[in-house]
Parts: C-alpha cells; sequence; structure tokens
C-alpha cells in the first residue's frame, strides 16, 4: 500500500471532520426554509444538462489524466443494477479536490449522483458549479430549513436517485487513514430503505515525470465494493450504529488498509470526557 508523503504541507486539524480549506467568497444566500435544496426548475436543468455534457466530454477525461485515475469493482454496480437504480446512498473518503468528479464518473452510466455539500462551499465562489454538479447545502442551526432538506432528501432518493455522502465530514488531501464516520449516511439509507454503496481511495506511486516535472505525490485508484445492508433485527440506534461501522469498515478494506487508526463513529458528544 503506499502513502504519499505530504511533509506537513496540508494543516490537518485535530478534530477529524474540520474543514482547513478557506473558502473566499460568501455569496449571501440564506438556506432557509424556502430555499430549492434539490432545483426541479427547468432553467436550473437546461444549465445541468450543459454541464453534464461537459463533463463527459471535457473533464472526466482530464481527471483521468490529472490524477490517474483507475476505477475498479464496476462489477459490483453492474451486478446490483436493478437495485442500486432504485435509489442509493454512496460513500468514500475525502482526499482530493477532483474525488467528487471520480464519483461521478464511476456511477453516472446508472444515475447521475446528489451530493450533501458544505454550506461554505455552495454560498463560495464553486457555488453555481456546485449546484449544477447535483450539491445540496446542509443547512444549520436553522430547524425549518432542516425540516426542508430532509423532505428534498427522501423524495430524492424514493424517486430513485444517487445520494453521494462524504461521511468522514470534510475533505483532507491525500490523507490515508479512514476516518471516523458520522452517522447521517447511515440514517438517510435506513429511513429511507436503501443501500449503502461504500467506495475508497487508495494512492498509486507516481513515475519521475509525474513526481519531478508535475509535482504529484500520487496517483488514484477508485474501489468500489458491495452494496450494504441494515440490520433489521436490530432497533433503530443499533441499526445506525452497526450500518456505519460496517460502512467503515468496507471503506477501511477498500482503501487496502487492515485497520483505521481511527474509531468507526465520530464521537460528537459535547460531555467533556469526550
Amino acid at each position: 500500500m503506499f502513502i504519499p508523503n505530504t511533509n506537513n504541507k496540508y494543516p490537518y486539524p485535530e478534530n477529524t471532520c474540520d474543514h482547513y480549506i478557506k473558502v473566499k467568497m460568501n455569496r449571501g444566500i440564506s438556506f432557509n426554509k424556502d430555499y430549492p435544496f434539490v432545483d426541479y426548475s427547468s432553467k436550473f436543468s437546461f444549465k445541468r444538462f450543459w454541464v453534464r455534457l461537459l463533463l463527459r466530454l471535457i473533464v472526466f477525461p482530464m481527471a483521468k489524466i490529472r490524477m490517474g485515475l483507475k476505477i475498479e469493482g464496476k462489477a459490483y454496480i453492474k451486478a446490483n443494477k436493478e437495485l442500486l437504480k432504485n435509489g442509493c446512498v454512496t460513500i468514500c473518503n475525502h482526499v482530493h479536490f477532483w474525488d467528487y468528479i471520480c464519483i461521478m464518473k464511476a456511477v453516472h452510466s446508472l444515475k447521475w449522483p446528489y451530493l450533501l455539500a458544505w454550506d461554505k462551499n455552495v454560498n463560495g465562489e464553486s457555488g453555481p458549479l456546485v449546484r449544477c454538479v447535483g450539491g445540496i447545502p446542509i443547512p444549520l442551526n436553522d430547524n425549518e430549513a432542516t425540516v426542508s432538506f430532509t423532505k428534498s432528501i427522501d423524495k430524492l432518493l424514493n424517486d430513485g436517485n444517487i445520494l453521494h455522502v462524504y461521511a468522514e465530514g470534510s475533505m483532507w488531501e491525500y490523507y490515508a487513514p479512514i476516518r471516523p464516520f458520522k452517522k447521517g449516511a447511515a440514517s438517510i439509507a435506513i429511513k429511507n430503505n436503501k443501500p449503502i454503496l461504500p467506495m475508497a481511495f487508495s494512492y498509486r506511486k507516481p513515475n519521475w515525470i509525474r513526481r519531478k516535472i508535475f509535482k504529484q505525490m500520487a496517483l488514484f485508484t477508485l474501489h468500489i465494493g458491495e452494496p450494504l445492508y441494515p440490520n433489521k433485527e436490530l432497533g433503530k440506534s443499533a441499526q445506525i450504529n452497526d450500518l456505519t461501522s460496517r460502512a467503515h469498515e468496507a471503506v477501511t478494506l477498500l482503501s487496502g488498509q487492515e485497520k483505521s487508526i481511527y474509531p468507526a463513529i465520530y464521537n460528537d458528544s459535547k460531555k467533556i470526557e469526550n
């Protein structure tokens, strides 16, 4: 297993779900109860059509070149095609600015995915593009907005769509250990009776030209695993914990690691002992 030597280049935070990327712009959008978390308007659909065309023709080939992308495990998508076409939640470690492009490339032949996105990214300079590739901002500190957001997510999945969730909570470039997972992905999957499709990025050593001339620390392989299902013999809370733990284990193994240095489930308790 190849692990990139980042030489302390990236200021990974102490809290495993915190962001260290700074978003320079705030477009002033309020993600309240009236915000269209999933935009079904014809104007937005028109813009999204052209973005998807550009993705197929230009961006996907660029990702393959820039990241040295290889995708393994597509047979699991093919074998479970009819099930996954009824809706599913995908998860993956978040290790590059372009890794969601790789996720889209892996699953778009099935359906174009949607993405739970950091609200600051949707409100930032890349916000319009994030929206066009399926970004759905997660509202904070607004109960009414959370209700509207949740209804939108439920409808999306029950209409047979794919929802991608970065269960680690933030992007840490070229990081190797799989960080603890928040329970949201499992909660959403269980509530809507949908499977989780685990994926993981592993790294490959770049050749001399990529290292010295293009300054690449690693090449990327995206591994796709078998769908995971909740254990319905358990109570709801236990189901969420169980599915979160199994999803974390699946992503860890797919990334080429036997185990993570972190616990499977992120502890967001405010108790001082935690």
